[in-house]
């Protein structure tokens, strides 16, 4: 275990991400969210993000964020894809940084291989998330925003 370590995996330009901040933000993440089990995560195109949401979870449309757990029950989390392209266009949308939108994802993404499933869970990934995004800094993540 002590060699494993959480990965970032550049598939996509990213003009206008710093790569090192990123990559700081993935650290953090593992340090003080997952306490230390390491996680790999892929940003990538549209399209790429597309074929892995249609390989995976038999959805052929798009997507900013996909998060595939480790069968593991200790160590590695598991995997984390995010669409640079929605990630752009989202940061845009909601008027901060392209950075700042990765990492929101990558959080969301991160919670989603912790367990949570906002989809089931009443509310307790969405209480998480924002606690998580007041202590790392971060504005209105995915869930806040389809509720407003």
């Amino acid at each position: 275990m002590p060699n494993e370590q959480t990965t970032l995996l550049f598939h996509s330009a990213t003009p206008d991400v710093s790569r090192r901040l990123v990559r700081a933000f993935a650290k953090r993440l593992e340090t003080e969210v997952t306490r230390g089990r390491p996680f790999t995560c892929l940003i990538a195109g549209d399209t790429e993000v597309r074929g892995l949401n249609r390989d995976f979870r038999k959805q052929d449309c798009a997507t900013d964020v996909l998060s595939f757990p480790s069968r593991q029950s200790l160590g590695f989390l598991g995997d984390i894809a995010i669409s640079f392209g929605h990630a752009k266009r989202q940061a845009a949308e909601y008027g901060h940084p392209v950075n700042q939108e990765i990492e929101i994802l990558m959080l969301h993404g991160v919670l989603h291989l912790l367990g949570f499933d906002h989809q089931k869970d009443r509310g307790q990934m969405a209480r998480v998330e924002s606690k998580w995004r007041a202590a790392l800094g971060l504005p209105r993540g995915l869930i806040a925003r389809v509720r407003a």
